[in-house]
């Protein structure tokens, strides 16, 4: 058994109580010992998670935006300021997704951009970055010295400036999905983006990892609780967030996990997987293959799964089946919702249903657009 990683946050986690766990290779923090309150926290209040893990990328050369271009599903040539982010699926040449990541822009000459991406894909995510690059004048760092902070919640941004008065213009002026170098007022490789993945307002923070431990100890002197891997899947998926290797991986196209937005096919540009993506959504229309994302809301009790098979009018000359891709009981709506792939012509006169203990007894579903909450409002009537 290899030993596990451990990100610069790993001695405040131990201070704060954290109950650690083996997360893609990583000890991280599973709770600090409840849960449902840190999902609280970041709902009402402000929460931190330390995502470290994740795999930083900066690129640099001349050919980066290219390199980009032909990388990315979605086009960087809509970056038009720096610090701007873009998120992006990066596909197979059959169209799948290796992985979805956000990509920022760093200078104005468009020669310098900065990737994260998941941990738990790291390796063929460097190799595809690297197999890419190959054709193309572009230099690839990956920057595992850097820690990478999450601050969550309607308050996080105001307990932020509380705690660093001088990011107060900063915090500001950057809207959502937008970075900002804090070089010249913190301290080289500090970097702030608009940017979260709970459906709340807040911010992802890059720093030194030797400077780690004391900014969490500040945050945490200033009121922001710290939260863990369990309270930031519930968070996700309340806000209809994808998670990599659950609502998609290499066998799932962009149009099957409602990330058809975030493809730029307006132009001819060339990247990898348009023409197998392209192909197969055309004969998923035809043969009535198609497959489509929605939100599953459970109104009785019990509690929906990953795996479960979802029936569409179940008994009939026109049963269909489906797959709930992520599963969870919302602490925020007290019942238990899901995330599922479906037949694309599923409508809202078909019945839905899961057989919920596997014997045979049907409970029907809700089928919602999602997200389910967003900035702590229910979604759906």
């Amino acid at each position: 058994m290899s030993t596990l990683q451990r990100t610069p946050f790993y001695q405040s986690h131990l201070d704060a109580g954290g109950k650690l766990v083996d997360f893609s290779g990583w000890e991280l923090p599973i709770h600090y010992g409840s849960q449902i309150d840190e999902h609280e926290a970041v709902r009402t209040d402000a929460g931190m998670f330390d995502v470290s893990h994740m795999v930083i990328t900066d690129v640099a050369g001349p050919q980066a935006k290219a390199w980009l271009q032909k990388l990315l599903a979605n086009d960087v040539a809509k970056l038009k300021t720096v610090g701007k982010a873009l998120y992006s699926g990066m596909l197979n040449e059959e169209g799948g997704i290796i992985d979805d990541l956000i990509v920022y822009l760093m200078n104005e000459a468009e020669t310098e951009y900065r990737i994260v991406s998941n941990a738990a894909t790291r390796d063929k995510d460097l190799a595809q970055f690297n197999k890419v690059a190959a054709d193309f004048d572009v230099e690839l760092t990956e920057r595992p010295e850097l820690a990478m902070l999450a601050v969550q919640g309607p308050k996080a941004v105001a307990k932020l400036k509380q705690a660093k008065p001088n990011w107060s213009d900063i915090l500001d002026e950057i809207k959502p999905f937008v970075g900002a170098d804090l070089a010249e007022i913190e301290s080289d490789n500090w970097f702030v983006a608009r940017t979260g993945y709970t459906g709340e307002d807040g911010v992802e923070v890059i720093l030194p990892g030797e400077q780690a431990q004391a900014f969490y100890s500040l945050l945490l002197d200033n009121g922001v609780k710290p939260a863990g891997l369990g309270a930031r899947d519930t968070l996700r998926m309340e806000a209809g967030m994808n998670l990599y290797g659950h609502d998609m991986d290499e066998s799932t196209s962009p149009y099957e996990c409602n990330m058809g937005w975030t493809l730029a096919l307006k132009d001819d540009r060339d990247f990898v997987g348009r023409e197998a993506l392209v192909a197969k959504r055309q004969q998923s229309k035809e043969d009535g293959t198609a497959m489509k994302q929605v939100g599953l809301l459970l109104e009785t009790r019990g509690v929906l799964r990953e795996g479960m098979t979802v029936t569409i009018n179940q008994g009939t000359d026109n049963e269909q089946t489906g797959t709930i891709t992520s599963g969870t009981f919302s602490p925020s709506l007290k019942q238990s919702i899901a995330i599922a792939r479906i037949p694309a012509n599923v409508s809202d006169e078909d019945s839905v249903q899961v057989d919920l203990r596997g014997k045979g007894k049907f409970v029907d579903l809700r089928v919602l657009k999602l997200p389910f909450v967003r900035n702590g409002e229910k979604q759906f009537d």
